[in-house]
């Protein structure tokens, strides 16, 4: 999952095409860990979720990213072998260390891929296909729609996670003497990213439909995480924030530029980092599609 370009990533997202480069690719990383330490038990929920009949043995992640999906599934179904594919190599090389790590890296392929292209590389024919915060990067979504629809198994499932945008982390409220300033940030990333990712939150239903989907299922997760994960919600926060300010520093008021480097100066007295009213707020949709 690459989500480099200008546009901040989205939490948690793994995506499909943009290239990362050095820091900038690390950066995005510790993100996407991060998001995954975090969210781990609503992955964990939405595989429990989906439709299947029976244990799923050849998977494919598409937009792995670091791999929060792809080990979310090696854990749900012990006797399946995931493809992660992204086009991302550091993501990649990342995602192997990790599966070395766990002892199941005899489970894992990965295939670095830019799923805009118009040939996809020869995935096999999986009987689950997982897309997590990905399918929004693709230019042309329609055809990875009907690409993985071909790809698929008869029978198989597509599973779709779009999210609802950055998550939230600090009250109405707060910071003192720039009340609101979260919401403001995010109004001015949300006013970038649409004009970057036009699919970002989209109603993937319809699109399914379209691709030849028998879409079998929608489960909206609601996600609201608070004081009992405090540091590792507080490093997310941060590193959230930092590429959102990347992104859209020009677009803020000077005041409010100021609030949000104090907030995000990790030694100041006004740090995110000693704040402990932090929660994560989000949402994230599943599509449960199974090719009929």
């Amino acid at each position: 999952m690459s989500h480099a370009h200008t546009h901040t990533p989205h939490h948690g997202a793994s995506h499909g095409h943009h290239h990362a480069h050095g820091a900038e690719s690390d950066g995005q990383a510790e993100i996407l860990d991060l998001d995954a330490e975090v969210l781990a038990e609503h992955t964990a929920s939405i595989t429990a979720w989906l439709p299947l009949t029976t244990g799923p043995h050849h998977i494919v992640d598409l937009g792995c990213g670091t791999g929060a999906g792809t080990f979310a599934l090696l854990e749900r179904f012990p006797d399946a072998h995931v493809v992660a594919v992204d086009a991302s190599a550091e993501h990649l090389q990342r995602l192997r260390t990790k599966a070395c790590a766990r002892g199941v890296e005899d489970r894992v392929r990965t295939v670095q891929a830019d799923l805009d292209e118009a040939a996809w590389p020869d995935l096999g024919s999986p009987d689950l296909v997982w897309a997590s915060a990905s399918m929004h990067h693709m230019a042309h979504p329609d055809r990875a729609l009907r690409n993985v629809h071909d790809a698929l198994a008869p029978g198989g499932l597509f599973a779709v996670v779009e999210l609802a945008g950055h998550p939230r982390f600090l009250p109405e409220h707060a910071p003192e003497g720039r009340p609101g300033l979260e919401e403001r940030v995010h109004a001015a990333a949300d006013r970038r990213q649409a004009e970057h990712m036009p699919h970002r939150g989209a109603d993937w239903g319809p699109m399914l439909t379209a691709a030849g989907f028998t879409t079998e299922g929608e489960r909206t997760i609601v996600v609201n995480i608070g004081g009992d994960r405090r540091e590792a919600v507080g490093r997310y926060a941060v590193g959230v924030l930092q590429r959102v300010r990347g992104a859209i520093a020009d677009r803020l008021t000077p005041d409010d530029l100021a609030a949000l480097d104090q907030l995000l100066d990790t030694s100041g007295p006004r740090s995110i980092l000693r704040r402990d009213d932090l929660t994560v707020r989000t949402e994230r949709t599943v599509w449960a599609a199974r090719r009929t």
